[in-house]
């Protein structure tokens, strides 16, 4: 997923010097340009436990709401999940067979 110039423009507004969010959009356009910029920071075909998702998202922001974060990139799409809660992973990079048993 390739970000395009002006999703690019959207989020610079966002980030401060370490290229972290550092604050949240109010607007749900910008919001899906946010989340389609954090789901790069996942690597396609690896299974994720929620706490290295946590992990990745700790250091991708600046107000403390990696829940928020989460939360969104999975009802976006960018990311599934097992019911659980116990695995993640990028959207359609693994078998769901595969995965979800």
């Amino acid at each position: 997923m390739i970000l395009e110039q002006n999703e690019i423009a959207i989020i610079n507004r966002f980030l401060d010097e370490q290229g972290r969010i550092k604050v949240w959009p109010a607007k749900r356009q910008k919001q899906e340009v946010i989340f389609k910029y954090l789901a790069q920071k996942f690597e396609a075909g690896r299974i994720y436990t929620e706490n290295e998702i946590n992990l990745v998202l700790y250091g991708c922001h600046t107000f403390n709401d990696h829940f928020l974060l989460r939360r969104g990139l999975v009802v976006q799409g960018h990311l599934e999940r097992k019911r659980d809660g116990s695995a993640y992973w990028v959207k359609n990079s693994l078998s769901d067979v595969a995965v979800k048993n």
